[in-house]
């Protein structure tokens, strides 16, 4: 991944725009930090976040690239603070007391936070991401290790119960992210014009493929897969 910008101390107060419109006189507009968030967010949604870049940004909103700075490090922490700023808006759900239960709780919490945000979890994929999270968002991992060891794993194992949990729903979240939507009632020969006599399941779903691998399956595959994870890190 490759994240444009330069380091520099960044701090939550407003900062001056260097140009004010021409007539104008006294104190110039600010930018804020959720003057930032704000237009980032919008960029994001309208060209995806693999073209948000710095420059970008400070055109959106009016102001010189050097402005942003004084927020911002580099494309990296903004993405940063927008996930962490989505967390904080997302309330936290109640956590019944049965540790099994807990630890789907909180996955299902992790997945709708992101469900809109499909971007934000393939942000997420990148490698060492996570100590960079706020409070909020550590706050349901902290939620499915300790679910985990309440229930009788280890430590160590606790975590492999998040990572594998934190693969099968980043992963669902970006399938249905790049899955084309089909217009209602279409149903194409999704195997037309291929021999499927050597693979009989195949042939006997034909054009079903498409409408059963559409189905939001999530919740029940979560459930049985909580299941096999901790009974397979307590046997």
């Amino acid at each position: 991944m490759r994240f444009e910008g330069r380091p520099v101390g960044g701090h939550d107060g407003p900062v001056a725009r260097p140009n004010a419109p021409h007539g104008r006189t006294g104190r110039p507009p600010l930018t804020s930090r959720a003057e930032i968030l704000t237009a980032a967010r919008r960029l994001i949604d309208r060209d995806g976040w693999e073209k948000l870049t710095i420059r970008r940004l400070a055109s959106e909103i009016g102001v010189g690239a050097t402005t942003l700075y004084h927020h911002v490090r580099d494309k990296e922490d903004l993405l940063v603070q927008l996930l962490n700023h989505h967390a904080d808006q997302i309330p936290r759900p109640d956590l019944p007391p049965e540790p099994r239960e807990r630890v789907v709780v909180a996955a299902t919490a992790m997945h709708d936070g992101l469900a809109d945000w499909p971007w934000a979890a393939e942000v997420l994929t990148a490698d060492g991401f996570l100590r960079r999270l706020g409070e909020s968002a550590l706050w349901l991992v902290e939620t499915i290790l300790a679910g985990a060891v309440d229930h009788g794993c280890t430590p160590a194992q606790a975590v492999d119960v998040f990572r594998n949990l934190w693969y099968f729903t980043a992963g669902e979240i970006l399938v249905r992210a790049h899955s084309a939507p089909r217009p209602p009632g279409e149903r194409p020969d999704f195997f037309a014009g291929r021999d499927l006599s050597h693979l009989p399941n195949l042939a006997a779903l034909g054009d079903q493929w498409p409408e059963l691998a559409a189905r939001d399956t999530y919740r029940e595959g979560l459930s049985a897969f909580v299941d096999g994870l901790l009974a397979q890190a307590t046997r």
